[in-house]
């Protein structure tokens, strides 16, 4: 005779379920946050007068002659940001109570868009603007779709690959390509071409999906600028950042002092927030021990608790500066950042398009909708207000 059991009996057991799961990704950014946002950006194009020098003439023992301040006219055009869902209407049907599905189809699809929208816009405020994720490196394809692709560590930072992003292979090529893993520890993605026949090759440039020179105006872009212009106006003295090269040295207090003192003396403001890797910001912690603010709770008669650290700021002219980390900031860098003169300007109307009535729109020719998110906006980065540490060990 047979035992009852799991197996034998398999058909009278019910699968318990447990509560749907914490997300296992990093959607943290307090930069984004502090930025400033304008949604009154209307008309083709914005400028902005920008002063770049003293005004007047000055002299001792007789009248001087006069002069003019030389004034720059900064150039803000809006560029496109999207993100898209899709959903098929039996299965918003199928998960529409808690009986059906852990979560409601439509709401869990909405608020991963948006929060996938808001992780791109991480990417991008701290890219150059250019969409570039990475360059592939000599001797970096192997397989053949899927392709397993080394990138070059020059240009590697795990944060622009994620699983299920489509990306294109190469300047001008539209072709699209799924990521379907990424392995930090080599420095690798693999990819599978879903449309189109191009073919990876060493030193192919690796761009997020129709984002080739389309992206919004990023910190490395306009803070590692020293030729050329930015927002129309040519790179100059009074028009560009900060920028202190550390030579592989560990980071100290004197290269983040030099940073923040130089912004000052030039500008007559000094940086309000420190935005840096996860690398350097555990080094800092390390750095400024001292300045570590410790909680004990609760302040029982037994004197048992939790101790834990609530944050780390850097002490300045102006007081103290917060320091945090963002996963979109390379390993050898640390922002300075001035966040009164960091803009980003909107269109209005701005989030879902509800211009029909609905958010959701009805795809030809399939049972399904779809829900775009997003908006036409530049950011607004004041180079000389800003600086960074750089070639960090």
């Amino acid at each position: 005779m047979a035992q009852f059991s799991l197996t034998t009996a398999s058909n009278i057991f019910k699968t318990k379920f447990g509560k749907l799961a914490d997300n296992t990704y990093n959607s943290y950014n307090v930069t984004l946050g502090r930025v400033n946002k304008d949604y009154n950006f209307v008309g083709d194009q914005i400028f902005v007068s920008q002063p770049l020098s003293f005004s007047g003439g000055v002299g001792s023992g007789s009248l001087p002659t006069s002069g003019v301040a030389d004034y720059g006219k900064a150039l803000i055009l809006a560029k496109k940001v999207y993100a898209r869902m899709e959903y098929d209407r039996e299965s918003i049907k199928a998960s529409a109570t808690s009986e059906g599905a852990f979560i409601e189809g439509v709401k869990e699809v909405t608020q991963k868009g948006v929060e996938s929208f808001m992780r791109n816009m991480s990417r991008i405020w701290y890219n150059d603007g250019t969409g570039q994720l990475g360059t592939i490196n000599s001797g970096g394809v192997s397989g053949s779709n899927p392709y397993v692709l080394t990138i070059s560590s020059a240009t590697w930072k795990e944060a622009n690959f994620e699983e299920n992003d489509l990306v294109n292979i190469e300047t001008t090529n539209t072709d699209l390509f799924e990521i379907t893993d990424v392995d930090p520890t080599n420095e690798q993605i693999t990819v599978s071409r879903t449309t189109g026949s191009q073919v990876p090759a060493a030193g192919d440039l690796i761009f997020m999906q129709g984002s080739e020179d389309n992206d919004p105006a990023g910190l490395r872009g306009v803070i590692d600028a020293t030729s050329g212009s930015q927002y129309n106006i040519p790179v100059a003295r009074r028009w560009q950042s900060t920028v202190v090269d550390a030579a592989s040295a560990g980071i100290t207090t004197d290269l983040m002092n030099q940073v923040m003192i130089e912004v000052e003396r030039k500008t007559g403001k000094a940086p309000n927030l420190i935005s840096t890797s996860y690398k350097q910001y555990r080094k800092i912690l390390n750095l400024l021990e001292d300045q570590k603010r410790y909680n004990v709770e609760p302040r029982s008669k037994d004197l048992k608790g939790h101790i834990s650290f609530k944050g780390v700021e850097f002490m300045s002219s102006v007081g103290s500066v917060p320091i945090v980390p963002e996963r979109f900031v390379e390993d050898d860098r640390v922002y300075f950042l001035n966040d009164k003169y960091l803009t980003t300007h909107h269109r209005p109307d701005f989030g879902f398009f509800d211009d029909d009535g609905t958010v959701f729109l009805r795809k030809a020719d399939d049972d399904a909708y779809e829900a775009r998110y997003g908006g036409y906006l530049q950011n607004y980065i004041v180079p000389t207000f800003q600086g960074v540490l750089d070639g960090l060990a």
